[in-house]
């Protein structure tokens, strides 16, 4: 029997492997017995999924056990972006939801994510709670989703409406329409297709897209990840199109990607870094800024500017999303390019982000590259980069003793001032810059990255990182 663990953000698995029907309905009947035990049961759930092979049948297939259950379901009638999702859970007022999405993972996994009551992404303890009680397929309860659906406790819903309604609560998009623009979205053939020419119509601005069709196995990308090579194919329309700016959303839409108008990619820290200066300085809110230890240190800068809070925490939402909630956080985010923002759910929205990003090139009058430029007249030139490596699963305990035991005094030169091993081990340096060295929580990889004010260094900390962990 597999066993099933819950890592950054929900369990994945390779399709047809360890990712299967049985399994699922295994998960979906361990968020049933929670949410009941929790006495939540009868608020009913939300399940949506992705563009990933079989996706909606696996949605079907947790809809029948959660039905079985006695707990009632809004399931999407057609792929849905993340947000969106996790959004519908407020809207229809539910206990929670189950998303079947793996996210930006390679074309043959599939995954399994659970949120709360406000869409947020279940704390770690809840977590182990529903890890504990995922039974043995015998001891799961299922009903044919035709028979659930006749008596009610299946209902089919589009949850476009009440997403697009929020959406115009968050930011006025009439000026970005009227701006101009020539933006292309690069869909990476997920649920990111339609979004911005649907909200964007009826003005001067024209959106293109491109991988804006399901394809599973995501052709011209290794996987829907928004970052390089990823982008690489979708970044080369910039040129081709005269577009202004491009716009990347990852396989299930809840995380963005940024290129400049020279086609250029921001990395998804500078983009934060963005966020940042956006909500402080051009839309003038105030509030606490909650980020992972893998993100920039710019928005420690712009928080001591602004005289706002900065909370970091460990890496994936469900570190973050409680956090959020406790200090109604004005933002949220981590190293991948998911961000939140207040008055959603404490979830990651690409869309909303990308959104968000056009307005300030509006209200500015800046394009891509001339932000860039003005958040580092601001905080000073920041670089980052992250190199993930694949492992044999039976050196992780080699690996991790190394790493444990490294007391590097420097790392390519600069002194190492701190260690913090909240999540995997941080090497703070003089520069205020930092090498992180962690163990994926969705994947079989070892991610080292790094950031600093020095740009001819980066490669030389990753390369000592490498070292440290003795991959290199």
């Amino acid at each position: 029997m597999t066993q099933i663990i819950f890592g950054t953000d929900g369990w994945r698995g390779r399709i047809a492997e360890d990712y299967t029907f049985d399994n699922v309905r295994r998960c979906a009947q361990g968020f049933a017995s929670f949410l009941q035990a929790t006495g939540a049961a009868e608020k009913g759930a939300v399940i949506g999924y992705d563009q990933r092979f079989a996706a909606e049948h696996f949605a079907a297939a947790a809809a029948e056990v959660l039905a079985a259950n006695g707990v009632r379901v809004w399931l999407t009638q057609s792929n849905t972006p993340t947000p969106a999702i996790s959004y519908s859970v407020q809207a229809k007022q539910a206990a929670g939801a189950i998303n079947i999405t793996a996210s930006h993972n390679p074309p043959g996994d599939c995954g399994f994510k659970v949120r709360d009551e406000v869409g947020g992404a279940i704390p770690p303890d809840d977590l182990k709670r529903i890890e504990a009680g995922i039974p043995d397929i015998g001891r799961v309860k299922r009903m044919k989703l035709d028979d659930a659906m006749s008596d009610g406790l299946v209902r089919l819903f589009d949850p476009a409406p009440d997403y697009i309604a929020l959406i115009h609560k968050l930011i006025d998009i009439e000026p970005i329409k009227a701006t101009g623009f020539n933006v292309l979205v690069d869909c990476m053939w997920g649920n990111g297709a339609g979004w911005f020419p649907r909200l964007l119509a009826g003005g001067k601005t024209q959106v293109h897209e491109v991988h804006n069709e399901r394809n599973p196995i995501f052709p011209q990308m290794l996987r829907p990840e928004p970052i390089p090579p990823n982008i690489d194919d979708g970044l080369s329309y910039v040129g081709k199109l005269g577009a202004d700016v491009a716009i990347i959303t990852d396989g299930d839409a809840d995380r963005v990607g940024l290129g400049d108008e020279n086609g250029r990619f921001i990395d998804q820290l500078r983009v934060y870094g963005l966020l940042g200066y956006y909500f402080l300085e051009v839309r003038g809110e105030r509030g606490p800024i909650v980020k992972t230890i893998s993100t920039t240190k710019m928005l420690n800068k712009l928080g001591a500017i602004y005289n706002v809070p900065i909370y970091e925490t460990g890496v994936g939402f469900k570190y973050i999303a409680p956090k959020m909630k406790e200090t109604d956080a004005l933002l949220g985010g981590e190293e991948s390019g998911g961000y939140a923002f207040r008055g959603h759910a404490p979830d990651r929205d690409g869309i909303l982000a990308g959104l968000y990003l056009l307005d300030m090139m509006v209200q500015t009058g800046k394009r891509p590259s001339q932000l860039l430029d003005w958040l580092f007249e601001k905080v000073g030139p920041h670089y980052y980069d992250r190199i993930d490596t694949a492992f044999e699963t039976a050196r992780r305990g080699e690996v991790q003793a190394r790493v444990s035991a490294a007391r590097p005094e420097r790392i390519a030169g600069l002194k190492v001032t701190s260690i913090d091993t909240r999540d995997g081990f941080q090497f703070h340096m003089e520069d205020g810059g930092w090498l992180l060295i962690r163990f994926s929580g969705t994947e079989p990889i070892i991610r080292v990255y790094c950031e600093t004010t020095h740009g001819d260094k980066v490669q030389d900390i990753l390369q000592d990182g490498l070292r440290i962990a003795g991959l290199r």
